[in-house]
């Protein structure tokens, strides 16, 4: 009891012994957006979205055709050209460009999301190193007071109720310290994943620290990027609807060619053959086609109803949370240093037989508890004033 588990030192030391390198802030939020998976799913949307254009584009392909019959001309050679109605080409294409822009859109929000996730997951993970640091120099007190009433014990001048009463707090605290290390660990590695990093050990070292957030106000966009990229996908959706209905008569193909091999000589040469295919909308005219892009199209309508509604409550919200976590840290920001005066006063107060062990132990629960508090209250006013980014991010930073 009377020294931390050697597990506890594991955290920090390993790190070290990886060669684990130092990260910012602002490191961690490149990192996601140049590696991270979120950045990287919607990176690939977007190229699949302009490469969906570029076929949209593209005119049918003609098709070749080479056939022998017994009766004469017995070759024949075609070509079958298909035709592109106009009143299809142009909605296609639409259909393609309003795609593509909503996957640009989507692009745009998802970067935005990974810079806020990674700069959430740097707060967190500073906010479980900040605990597990408490919670060692806790134990470490927890410690230091248990070889005091020990001595007391020893003395004469404290119980046995004294010595065994700290043994169980010092168990305790230790306890919660190696917790509290493998949280800040399990953090570290969360904060890996987000930036694009492997996830089987902890790999690198935070830099910077806890601190209140940057709360300097801008001019709010005139949508969030969320909506916007809700709106996109209602445009794309109604690009397809008008696609459909305009494709219910699929497009004819004309067929050019020759024929030849008449063994008679009756028809020397080649002679030339003209046709045209034209499909007959008999049995569909492209209803569930129809049906379903009007089905997609009403639920991205709704989907922007939502997230318009849904971007403001969240703005609304995350103002809130920051005014009141900004409030409540610096108020705890004054509380710190006189909680943790007040413990080490009854600690030597003890020593001297001036207080009794329980009223220690208080003094020592409060003042790790307003830390604690303290360290929460600054991690949720910079996760709060992350999500206020968020949401005031214009649509021009992709």
């Amino acid at each position: 009891m009377r020294v931390l588990p050697a597990f506890l030192l594991l955290f920090p030391l390993g790190l070290g012994a990886q060669a684990a390198r130092p990260v910012s802030r602002v490191d961690a939020i490149a990192a996601a957006l140049a590696r991270g998976p979120r950045v990287a799913e919607a990176r690939a949307d977007s190229a699949a979205a302009r490469g969906e254009l570029g076929a949209a584009r593209a005119f049918p392909n003609p098709a070749a055709s080479a056939t022998y019959t017994k009766a004469v001309p017995r070759y024949h050679y075609l070509v079958d050209l298909p035709l592109d109605w106009p009143w299809v080409r142009a909605p296609r294409v639409g259909a393609a460009r309003a795609g593509a822009d909503a996957a640009g859109a989507r692009y745009a929000f998802e970067r935005a999301a990974a810079a806020f996730d990674a700069d959430t997951a740097y707060t967190a993970a500073l906010a479980a190193t900040a605990h597990a640091r408490l919670s060692r120099r806790t134990a470490q007190d927890a410690d230091s007071l248990l070889r005091v009433a020990r001595v007391r014990r020893d003395a004469g001048d404290a119980s046995e109720m004294d010595a065994r009463l700290a043994e169980i707090n010092a168990g305790e605290l230790a306890n919660a310290a190696a917790d509290d290390s493998l949280a800040a660990q399990a953090a570290i590695v969360s904060l890996q994943l987000v930036m694009g990093l492997p996830g089987d050990a902890p790999a690198i070292i935070l830099t910077d620290t806890l601190s209140l957030p940057d709360t300097a106000s801008v001019a709010p966009p005139p949508e969030p990027l969320a909506v916007t990229e809700a709106r996109s996908e209602l445009r794309a959706a109604e690009s397809v609807l008008s696609l459909e209905r305009s494709a219910n008569i699929p497009a004819p193909a004309v067929q050019l060619g020759v024929e030849r091999g008449d063994p008679t000589g009756a028809e020397p040469g080649a002679l030339p053959t003209f046709g045209i295919s034209l499909p007959l909308p008999l049995f569909s005219w492209n209803g569930g086609g129809i049906a379903r892009a009007r089905a997609d199209r009403d639920r991205a309508a709704a989907r922007l109803d939502a997230v318009r509604q849904g971007a403001a409550a969240e703005h609304l919200r995350a103002v809130g949370e920051r005014t009141v976590a900004l409030a409540r840290a610096r108020r705890d920001a004054g509380l710190v240093a006189s909680a943790d005066s007040v413990a080490a006063m009854f600690l030597q107060a003890y020593a001297e037989g001036a207080v009794s062990l329980p009223e220690v132990l208080e003094a020592q629960r409060n003042a790790r508890e307003m830390l604690g508090r303290y360290v929460d209250d600054l991690a949720l006013a910079n996760t709060a004033a992350g999500l206020v980014r968020l949401l005031d991010t214009p649509e021009s930073e992709p």
